[in-house]
């Protein structure tokens, strides 16, 4: 299935609003919605028969600067039995960056979610268990983020050298 009918399969079953924007000049080629519009988008894409994407192969957090004021998230899905491709970005808040765990739909989604929440602090709602999975439990901070100060000292060991 094409980029142009997978499109309109999410027209047809979920209203031509849904979908901001899109560009194909990615590889794969990107829609672009909504976080209020995530869950419903995604179960969609995974239970519809002839879509069936079965894999979350990554989620990416981005910080797309503070003139924007914003975070981004890039979901890349695949589908193995018929071979489809599909991104799909949100975009968030800097200030209160959250939006829908997707666990539920692909377990691949924890450790994902984790990872951006971890270096990124974006919070995942209904995530089973949102915690740390590279930094130490009480570090202060997201690191990746383009605003993060870090520490002078972390438990009494100078973080710069």
């Amino acid at each position: 299935m094409k980029f142009e009918e997978i499109k309109a399969e999410i027209d047809s079953a979920l209203g031509n609003e849904i979908i901001k924007d899109v560009d194909e000049t990615s590889t794969p080629a990107t829609i672009i919605i909504e976080a209020d519009q995530l869950k419903a988008l995604m179960n969609f894409l995974h239970q519809t028969d002839g879509l069936y994407f079965d894999s979350l192969s990554c989620i990416t957090a981005l910080d797309n600067g503070l003139e924007s004021n914003e975070l981004e998230l890039v979901y890349n899905l695949y589908s193995i039995p018929y071979d489809h491709h599909l991104m799909v970005k949100v975009k968030l808040d800097r200030a209160n960056p959250k939006i829908d765990t997707l666990t539920d739909i692909w377990r691949t989604a924890d450790w994902h979610e984790r990872e951006a929440y971890d270096l990124m602090g974006i919070h995942f709602v209904g995530h089973p268990d949102l915690r740390r999975i590279l930094m130490p439990a009480d570090w202060e901070g997201f690191p990746l983020r383009k605003d993060y100060k870090e520490q002078t000292y972390y438990r009494g060991v100078k973080v710069k050298y």
